[in-house]
């Protein structure tokens, strides 16, 4: 008798909802976070503690991992910036939850060429011969749009686009506004130009997206826990997200020639 009445307390606690378990949520980041992987960890344990659910950090390894994972029945988040968003969006694989504000939540794509060359020579000269980060609104998105999809020279990062520029493989580079603030004293040589009708700052950054697998009770806990928790994110404070957002960053790939629909990387 007493083994049957511990089996049937054991069956009645499996059958009691759990989160945590049924959650089994897993939390990506792109590869660039390789950089800094206490945050991503940081990120996970606080919309863990704060949601209930059980939430994993994991750093892609490439692109098309995270949009496998959104693509299956597994349970996924993903926080990263418009590029990847915008094929979510026109794949229709999530629902965005939040994006973290810190002055800096959109950005835009700018040419940087030789100094003392003309820009827009240039453009109409050697639309083929321009380098950019593969898979980046700022980059790829941002160069293509601005060369009706010409732009060839498909590079790993915004660094190796300015060195590509500098070393003569290139004849200008499409780079984040954002991040050539920080880095243009590293290229003394290279001077920067807004690209008409492409360098608006309009391409979302930092934003939180479920999968479809992730239910909507469970959405709502896990953005309810990142709008109480901004630092954590490295923002000042979190906003609701809207999708219509991610208009921009889709116009740029339709002017580029870039489908969103059938993009492999």
């Amino acid at each position: 008798m007493k083994t049957l009445g511990k089996l049937v307390i054991f069956v009645m606690i499996l059958a009691l909802p759990q989160a945590g378990f049924a959650a089994g949520l897993t939390c990506w980041f792109p590869p660039s976070w390789k950089a800094k992987p206490d945050q991503a960890r940081q990120i996970a344990k606080t919309l863990s503690a704060d949601s209930g659910l059980q939430i994993r950090p994991r750093i892609a390894q490439s692109y098309p991992q995270i949009l496998d994972a959104f693509s299956s029945d597994a349970s996924s988040l993903v926080y990263v910036g418009s590029f990847v968003q915008a094929i979510i969006y026109a794949r229709k694989l999530g629902t965005p939850l939040a994006q973290s504000i810190n002055g800096k939540e959109f950005y835009s794509g700018v040419m940087v060429y030789p100094k003392g060359e003309d820009p827009n020579a240039i453009l109409k000269n050697s639309p083929t011969r321009f380098a950019y980060a593969i898979g980046a609104s700022s980059g790829e998105s941002s160069a293509k749009a601005a060369t009706g999809g010409q732009a060839a020279i498909g590079v790993p990062n915004h660094a190796a686009a300015c060195g590509a520029v500098k070393a003569g493989k290139a004849k200008a580079a499409v780079v984040k506004n954002w991040w050539w603030q920080a880095n243009d004293g590293k290229f003394p040589e290279l001077a920067m130009y807004e690209l008409p009708g492409v360098s608006i700052t309009k391409n979302p950054d930092n934003v939180l997206t479920a999968s479809n697998a992730v239910s909507a009770e469970n959405r709502e806990m896990i953005r309810k826990a990142a709008m109480n928790n901004p630092t954590v994110f490295g923002g000042k404070e979190m906003t609701e997200f809207d999708a219509t957002s991610l208009l921009f960053s889709l116009q740029l790939m339709k002017k580029g020639n870039i489908d969103p629909l059938s993009y492999t990387w």
